[in-house]
């Protein structure tokens, strides 16, 4: 069965869960957050003031997606292309501890919770925010298309 969480957009279900997190003080970003880049294969800091609200956001629909998720896996997910001037471009992973410290918030505000050394899975609360959040995307776009 399709939840409700995979027929939305994802950004729109990543901006309303982002806008919870804000409005609600779950999480915080920490205040290196508007100086680092997001990983080794950007130039720049992110621009919009929010991404650290969005990037939780994001973190918690992969774990709702694909199920326990480490640090490295995320890593991966986060990574892009380096391009390293004349030299071919390589993949580099995103940035560990900007996915470390939101795992942390995002587990000590009882969203998300260790598994077996597999990595983080969501907890009943974390399922249950992502699942609210998708309804009232969808009702959203039901009564924007009536």
């Amino acid at each position: 069965m399709v939840s409700g969480v995979q027929l939305v957009e994802p950004m729109k279900l990543i901006r309303k869960v982002a806008m919870y997190f804000k409005e609600n003080r779950v999480i915080e970003p920490p205040p290196w957050a508007m100086f680092v880049k997001t990983g080794v294969h950007k130039e720049r800091p992110p621009q919009d003031p929010d991404w650290w609200y969005i990037r939780a956001a994001a973190i918690m629909r992969k774990l709702y997606l694909r199920g326990p998720l480490g640090v490295s896996r995320l890593r991966k997910l986060y990574g892009g292309r380096h391009r390293r001037g004349h030299r071919p471009p390589k993949f580099a992973k995103g940035s560990g501890a900007v996915i470390r410290r939101i795992l942390q918030q995002l587990e000590a505000a009882g969203l998300v919770q260790k598994y077996d050394r597999k990595g983080r899975v969501l907890t009943e609360k974390g399922r249950e925010l992502l699942e609210e959040a998708a309804k009232a995307v969808l009702k959203a776009e039901a009564a924007r298309k009536a």
